[in-house]
C-alpha cells in the first residue's frame, strides 16, 4: 500500500480521475455484464476449483518478514 499522506498536492493531483473518466467509470458500472465465449459465466463447480495465482500470505508469515 502506498501513503498517500505523504504526497505533494501535485502527486495527488495527478493520481486523481478527471471529470471524463469519472464519467467513463459511472458509464461501465451501469452497464449489463455480457458473458460470451471468451468469458463464460461461472458455475459454482468451477469456482469451487479456483485457485488464486498469488494466495494471500499468511498473518504469521508477514509478522516474520
Amino acid at each position: 500500500m502506498v501513503n498517500v499522506e505523504k504526497f505533494t498536492i501535485e502527486q495527488l493531483k495527478e493520481l486523481a480521475f478527471t471529470e471524463e473518466e469519472r464519467k467513463q467509470l459511472e458509464k461501465a458500472r451501469s452497464m449489463p455484464i455480457t458473458f460470451d465465449e471468451d468469458c463464460p459465466p461461472t458455475t459454482p463447480e468451477k469456482a469451487r476449483k479456483f485457485r488464486r495465482v498469488n494466495p494471500p500470505r499468511r498473518e504469521v508469515e508477514i509478522k516474520q518478514a
